[in-house]
């Protein structure tokens, strides 16, 4: 089964070569997942955009529970901004999608506690080379420069959202610098195209949480 965007973006964080999930990556990781399952649903027609603000539209998705919390989150009625809908919850994301990635195998979690005392969960990749590949096609999006219009969805929004939360796993800040009008241009296709407002909600809620040496992994 394909992974979901949420699940794809929690193994774009995995640092391959080291074997580990690096904590400069988990920082932005909740609001990764979030504005994963928001992106989710704006494609599957079950949010409304409304200017620079979102509620909810349909029926409560089946079969993700991820989904279908982060649905409920969205108001009914009166839109409200994206800002919120990323970030005040980020702290909840990691335990579900982590969990769904655990029942396909794709991940273990080993508990453990730290000097006999301290509760740490350890998470083991399963696979290795399929983050690996995963993080090429992501990384291809931007290097190939082939142009927005013919980047596949899930690679356009896996490339703008790994780059506003400075995720190093897939780009070093050096390859954001030297790609930065390739970034741009998919950033303002997103923008245009794709979910009106969502990265930026991201982006800021990626600063608000680094500037005081927050946000949330596990």
């Amino acid at each position: 089964m394909q992974p979901t965007l949420p699940q794809q973006l929690y193994l774009l964080c995995y640092t391959v070569d080291k074997g580990k999930f690096e904590l400069t990556n988990l920082q932005g990781r909740g609001q990764l997942l979030r504005a994963a399952a928001l992106h989710e649903l704006a494609r599957s027609g079950l949010l409304q955009v409304q200017g620079r603000k979102v509620r909810q539209t349909g029926t409560e998705p089946k079969g993700d529970d991820f989904l279908a919390d982060v649905w409920r989150d969205l108001p009914a009625d009166r839109p409200k901004g994206w800002l919120s809908f990323v970030h005040n919850k980020a702290h909840t994301a990691e335990k579900p999608v982590r969990t769904q990635l655990a029942a396909t195998g794709a991940i273990t979690v080993e508990h453990e506690k730290k000097l006999g005392v301290l509760p740490i969960d350890r998470i083991h990749v399963q696979d290795p080379q399929q983050v690996l590949a995963l993080q090429q096609r992501v990384r291809e999006a931007v290097f190939k420069n082939t142009g927005p219009a013919s980047t596949p969805d899930d690679e356009l929004a896996m490339a703008v959202f790994a780059a506003e939360a400075e995720v190093t796993s897939v780009f070093t800040s050096k390859e954001r610098r030297e790609h930065k009008p390739t970034l741009k241009a998919l950033a303002a296709y997103y923008d245009e195209q794709a979910v009106p407002g969502l990265r930026k909600a991201l982006r800021d809620s990626y600063l608000s949480s680094r500037a005081v040496g927050g946000g949330w992994g596990a």
